[in-house]
């Protein structure tokens, strides 16, 4: 067994470090495994996972979901939302650098992809914040956070994702991640305002007063956020209250977001099949993974590594939170090298049953190996955003790194939280039920 461990962490090693694609990594470690470590045919099963893998009813909803965000990606979302937002938030402590985060966790919520979100929103933000005054690490460390919480506010999808592997309530982990993504939401302003009023403000790191704006012109600029709320609210109230699945709900979503974008004057022929492409290499992209996690999940199966590894580990006793203490260094680690689509289809593939033994719900492990993806992505060496941000400012990574570092902590503190009180991830689905 340990002959076994020792040679698939070694191959899934060589693999992902001489650069080939996460499937093919994924498919060249189950197939390493199954040759040499079992008496079973790697080939039929192969087929066979990714025939399962592929014709999923569940699935269907996350090229819709990604369709829907690419089409907002190019209609002048970003715009709108910091004229909607920055007259509102010019008396809240830290001003104008709370758009960063609200912005950030709309703009993600519709678009689904943090680097997006940090591309797409930074561009605008960042010079404009800088012109006026603003300290630039907080807005660096606001934006590269905040455009993490797409992961985790529906439409999520990392969470059809993981509900597609591990046969768990799309709808369900939808309503979980909807509590602590409002928490971590919660806890970044309140740093900011904090930060603002305890350095910030005497610093003159917090921008000047700009309240001219009539109470009217507030309102006009406000119009143009009520398409995308109502969006968004529309497709977590239709799944809450059972009026549409997931699936429905996605395609629901693409039809109103061109609209929105017809509405806004900024769709023609061109977003349509920029965006369309767009989508279907993302789809393809992940399906292609899932499916190579499918096969990668069957070779551990059949070659009892995760059963062993879940016996190891309950025979050593640790108490529920010792567990998750090193479970979330593990994947803190993993995440440093891997996406978070690749991270938590391995994960699932390998420690699923240690996870179901050790007596975790299995939507809460849902939410917080998200909010661990979260992390990962402002984590170097392969932190997505801070990659991103680079490529926007031209600051070196540490700085980066060094400015995101509180929201990194205040992720960890929510992980905290949600582990003392998991009806925080645990409320609304159950309310579901009732």
């Amino acid at each position: 067994m340990l002959i076994l461990s020792l040679a698939t962490i070694f191959t899934l090693a060589v693999l992902l470090g001489s650069g080939v694609w996460i499937a093919f990594a994924l498919i060249g470690t189950a197939w390493v495994a199954l040759e040499f470590f079992s008496p079973f045919s790697p080939g039929p099963i192969l087929a066979s996972d990714f025939w399962g893998a592929s014709y999923g009813w569940d699935l269907t909803a996350l090229p819709m979901f990604i369709w829907m965000g690419e089409i907002l990606f190019r209609s002048g979302l970003a715009d709108n939302m910091f004229r909607g937002l920055s007259p509102w938030l010019n008396r809240v402590p830290g001003r104008l650098l709370h758009t960063n985060i609200i912005g950030s966790g709309m703009f993600a919520a519709v678009c689904g992809s943090s680097a997006a979100t940090c591309a797409t929103v930074g561009k605008m933000t960042l010079p404009e914040l800088e012109r006026r005054g603003y300290d630039s690490n907080m807005a660096i460390g606001t934006l590269a956070s905040a455009s993490t919480l797409g992961l985790l506010i529906p439409p999520s999808i990392v969470l059809i994702v993981y509900g597609v592997v591990t046969e768990q309530s799309i709808s369900r982990l939808f309503m979980a991640g909807i509590g602590p993504g409002l928490m971590i939401l919660a806890l970044f302003m309140s740093y900011l305002v904090l930060w603002a009023l305890l350095k910030g403000k005497r610093a003159g790191l917090t921008g000047h007063d700009e309240s001219s704006m009539s109470f009217a012109e507030k309102l006009r600029n406000t119009w143009a956020l009520v398409p995308i709320l109502l969006l968004i609210g529309g497709i977590i109230v239709s799944i809450y209250g059972g009026l549409a699945s997931p699936t429905e709900a996605a395609a629901v979503g693409v039809v109103l977001s061109i609209v929105i974008a017809r509405w806004t004057g900024s769709f023609d022929m061109a977003t349509l099949k920029d965006s369309l492409f767009a989508a279907v290499r993302t789809a393809c992209m992940i399906a292609f993974i899932i499916a190579g996690a499918s096969f990668l999940t069957s070779a551990m199966g059949f070659t009892q590594v995760p059963m062993q590894l879940a016996r190891t580990i309950g025979e050593m006793g640790l108490s529920p939170t010792m567990l998750l203490v090193m479970l979330t260094l593990l994947l803190l680690v993993m995440g440093c090298f891997l996406d978070g689509i690749s991270l938590i289809l391995l994960v699932t593939a390998i420690l699923m049953p240690l996870v179901s033994a050790a007596g975790f719900d299995l939507i809460w492990f849902g939410i917080y190996l998200v909010v661990v993806v979260e992390m990962s992505q402002i984590t170097p060496p392969v932190g997505f955003n801070l990659f991103v941000i680079q490529g926007l400012t031209g600051k070196d990574i540490l700085t980066i790194t060094k400015a995101t570092l509180p929201f990194f902590l205040l992720m960890m503190l929510s992980i905290a939280l949600m582990h003392l009180f998991p009806e925080i991830a645990l409320y609304l689905p159950q309310a579901m039920n009732r």
